[in-house]
Order: C-alpha cells, then structure tokens, then sequence
C-alpha cells in the first residue's frame, strides 16, 4: 500500500466514510477488503464501513499507520500529496534510525567525499540501482534525512565503500551495505568491511589485495544473484577470496516476494563451493528458499571460515 491508501483507510476509521478517487478504486488492498473481506462497502462517489471494520482496523492497521504518521510528520517529510509505499517509509524509518545512532556517519561522510549517485543510493538502501530514479520526493526525504545537500546524477561507479577499523586482520567484502551500517562489531573485532555495490564488481580489479596481505571473505545473499552471479564473477577477480558460510534462518521466497528466483543450480558451482556448502545450496534450491546476508552473524562466519 501507498500513504494515500493507509490514509484513507484512517479517514473510514475516523469518519466511517471517504471519498473516492482514482489511487483508492484501483487499490488492490482496498479491493481486498471490499470483497474478501467484505469490511468496506463501494459507493458511486465514496468508500462506507460495514460492521467490523472498526475492529479490523484497530487489529490490523492501527498501530503502523500511528508509528508511520508519527514519523512522516516529526521528519517534516509529510505532506498532502505524498504517496511513498509502505516499504519506502519502513526504509525511510531505518535511515533515520541508523542516522540518529551513529551508525550511518562513516558511509555518510563517504557518500559527501564520493559524490554518490542517485543510482548507488538507491542500490545501497532499496537494493535496485534505479528504484530512486525519478522519484524526487523520495531522493529529497533520504537528503534530508542524511543530511545531505545534493547527490551526483551520473552513472560513474567506479569507487567501493570501507568500513576502516584499526589493526585491521581480514577483509568482508558484503554484497549488501548492511553490516556496513553496524561499524560496532566489526571495528571491536578488526574486521574490515567492503561494499563495492552488488553486481558493480569491476572496480575491484584495481584493489589491492594481495598486497596488503590479509585474507578475504565474501558475504552475500544466499541466492541465485548473490550465488550463481556475483560471486562467481567476484571469484573471476579475486580468486583468493573465501565463500562465508551462512548461519541466519532460510526464508520462502515465495512467501517475501524476493526476486531473485533460483534457476537450478549451475553446473560450474560445484567446482567454486566447498562439499558442505553445495550440500546447502542444494538445499535451498529444493525448498525454494533464501539467507539473507544481514540475517547471519558476521562473526560466527568468519569463525567457522577460519
């Protein structure tokens, strides 16, 4: 759902009625609860409860809509024509706590030193390089809310994030910016991490692995982009670089609508992944299920990859 449609059904909350409009009659939830649900009735011009409505909506609704208006309104991000998604506020809501803990500084000042595009941005918090592209409300909220004038409009990638830390004893490179976004763990126990941007691995032909002489690992999401795509590219690069083991739950992908859907297992991976971990990817390709990477435990990984 969109802000218009949670809005709307607070309005029938408060007011038991609202009135039509195009976003509201092709609304898929509304539709829902229209017909399935048979809590809201369709007028000519205006949406009317029905009993039980009352009630599914301070079950169901209720307590999201509070936390999202509460925070649209003390971020100054509200207003009357608004119509971010659901997810886009969820994500919103995590930038702003990561900025508020501290957690985001480090990548902050990296994206003001780099003058980051829309299209890392989008990568790095909507995991789709052109998620972002065109919707302006959005790219000036995640501004505002990073405390960020302006963000380059190129398609120039050529640099990778670090998480630094002193001593530094082994290398992550993430597929996502997660853990990048909790320096905590990783600085306590020098553990240097890398973002280099999903799929844009081909800056790393000019990183210096070898000569700084400290292992690397890869962590990603245990998919067929993060699998099947990325790393056997990343291996291409950095032969060297060792396959993290996950230990975080499986997930349906079915069940959360992931995208990247797995397409049997190649032939090759047998030649990349230890005995263990094509046991594991057997296995997730058969229950038709997903790890993902912030789910694991960083440290556990590297104990057991050690």
């Amino acid at each position: 759902m969109n802000w218009i449609e949670l809005k709307a059904l607070n309005t029938l909350y408060k007011n038991k009625e609202v009135k039509l409009n195009q976003t509201l009659t092709s609304s898929q939830e509304i539709s829902y609860l229209i017909n399935s649900r048979r809590k809201v009735e369709l007028g000519h011009k205006k949406l009317s409860v029905l009993p039980g409505y009352e009630e599914m909506y301070q079950r169901d609704y209720l307590h999201n809509f509070v936390i999202y208006e509460t925070f649209l309104e003390s971020s100054g991000l509200i207003s009357p024509y608004l119509r971010f998604e659901e997810s886009d506020i969820i994500i919103l809501m995590g930038i702003q706590r990561d900025v508020e803990n501290g957690n985001l500084e480090p990548l902050r000042q990296q994206i003001l030193k780099s003058e980051v595009t829309v299209r890392m941005v989008s990568l790095m918090f909507f995991r789709n390089e052109k998620y972002l592209l065109g919707k302006y409300s959005l790219i000036n909220s995640i501004k505002l809310l990073l405390g960020i004038k302006d963000l380059a409009d190129d398609k120039d990638q050529q640099y990778k994030f670090v998480l630094e830390c002193k001593d530094p004893r082994c290398i992550v490179l993430c597929e996502n910016i997660d853990f990048l976004k909790r320096p905590t763990i990783a600085r306590a126990n020098h553990i240097e991490l890398w973002y280099a941007g999903g799929k844009n691995i081909a800056k790393l032909a000019f990183a210096d692995v070898q000569g700084r002489g400290l292992p690397i690992f890869y962590s990603c999401d245990w998919d067929y982009d993060g699998l099947c795509v990325i790393y056997k590219n990343v291996m291409k690069i950095i032969p060297e670089i060792k396959l993290l083991i996950p230990n975080g739950n499986p997930r349906g992908i079915l069940q959360t609508k992931h995208d990247s859907k797995w397409r049997g297992v190649p032939e090759d991976m047998e030649q990349l992944l230890s005995p263990l971990q094509m046991h594991m990817l057997s296995d997730l390709v058969r229950r038709d299920e997903w790890i993902i990477e912030e789910s694991n435990d960083l440290l556990e990984m590297l104990r057991v990859s050690s």
